[in-house]
């Protein structure tokens, strides 16, 4: 196991920059999740970890020792890849025993490491097939074997399950978690899916434009998302948010939209009249008595069994809500909904930024 630490990490392509000093510490036996949308640099990050990227400026360390010049094989870290990039030729005990054998690793260890690693993910019975016979999740179960077989001190995860079928995804997820809680060992992986991030990581590192937006737990993510981008980003379905002014109605705070009030916690802080988000979750919205509340009409009613989510129109702003279980509600009914003032959360209108 390991700690990994990155300091002011920039990398640029030509004349392009796309990590712009990025730093932060992973502890030894983390899970860490990189997450964000493509092109935000998190597979740059991770590939300049594992030695498959240069570093334009910065330092990357392990353990304390810098390794920007050390090669990707000296560096005791071992990565599953998104294509699983296995050896057609080879059964699947050769592919998990190539890289020992590369080694000059005795054959009683490889057999030994190999046999305990097809145990852990339940191979045993597919040992001597080809990757051309095995399914997409099996085969990815060979990757990951091939990369528990070292021993790695890090293990690495770039989009290991986006070739799979949303079923294996769920299984996979909850596979490669007991993994780690059974290793121990330091994990990075990245994805862009944030129910994949909130499912597995100890903590999330939410990545925008070559930044870092935040990073925590995934709870303190979705209850704390320190400015919009986070807010919107993290959380399925996404965040509702409204944009509005602060005004003082009757001595209670509210931020005005469309002409309707929707309530809000102390905003003292704040001036009369600035511009705001209103944001709120879609399993904050309720529905309120007729002539209470806000005014909008249901245009999709989606049940999906224990819950009932409903896109409703309100004004010019279209939203989200979830329901746990069943509603009566069909598409052209008009509902009052109301919120929780202290589930809201208010963004600066013009720096994003999170102020409730």
């Amino acid at each position: 196991m390991a700690q990994i630490s990155f300091r002011d990490i920039q990398k640029s392509f030509g004349a392009v920059d796309v990590i712009h000093g990025i730093s932060f510490d992973i502890q030894d036996g983390e899970f860490v999740v990189l997450v964000g949308p493509s092109g935000c640099g998190k597979s740059t990050l991770l590939r300049m970890l594992a030695g498959l990227e240069e570093i334009t400026s910065g330092e990357i360390g392990i353990d304390g020792r810098i390794v920007n010049e050390l090669e990707s094989k000296d560096r005791d870290i071992a990565m599953v890849f998104q294509s699983y990039a296995l050896y057609p030729h080879m059964t699947v005990y050769d592919n998990m025993a190539f890289s020992l054998k590369l080694r000059k690793a005795e054959a009683s260890l490889i057999e030994q490491r190999v046999l305990n690693a097809a145990k852990i993910l339940s191979l045993d019975s597919l040992l001597q097939r080809h990757p051309r016979e095995l399914s997409g999740g099996q085969r990815q179960r060979v990757a990951m074997g091939r990369a528990i077989v070292r021993d790695p001190k890090v293990f690495l995860f770039d989009e290991p399950l986006s070739n799979l079928d949303a079923k294996l995804r769920v299984a996979m997820r909850a596979e490669i978690k007991a993994l780690h809680q059974r290793l121990k060992t330091t994990t990075v992986y990245v994805t862009h899916d944030q129910i994949e991030a909130m499912t597995m990581a100890d903590r999330i590192v939410v990545m925008h434009d070559g930044i870092i937006e935040q990073i925590g737990t995934p709870l303190e993510l979705f209850d704390h998302p320190c400015n919009l981008f986070v807010a919107q980003f993290i959380g399925s379905p996404a965040m509702n948010v409204i944009p509005g002014v602060v005004v003082k109605d009757h001595g209670q705070w509210r931020v005005m939209a469309e002409g309707q009030h929707w309530p809000v916690s102390d905003l003292s802080g704040l001036k009369e009249g600035q511009s705001v988000y209103y944001g709120f979750r879609p399993t904050d919205l309720e529905f309120s008595l007729p002539g209470q509340g806000m005014a909008a009409q249901v245009s999709l009613v989606e049940p999906t069994g224990s819950e009932t989510e409903l896109l409703l129109q309100c004004g010019s702003n279209k939203l989200v809500q979830v329901i746990h279980g069943r509603t009566q509600a069909r598409t052209g009914d008009v509902v009052h909904l109301q919120v929780d003032p202290s589930r809201v959360h208010v963004f600066d209108g013009i720096t994003q930024q999170c102020m409730v």
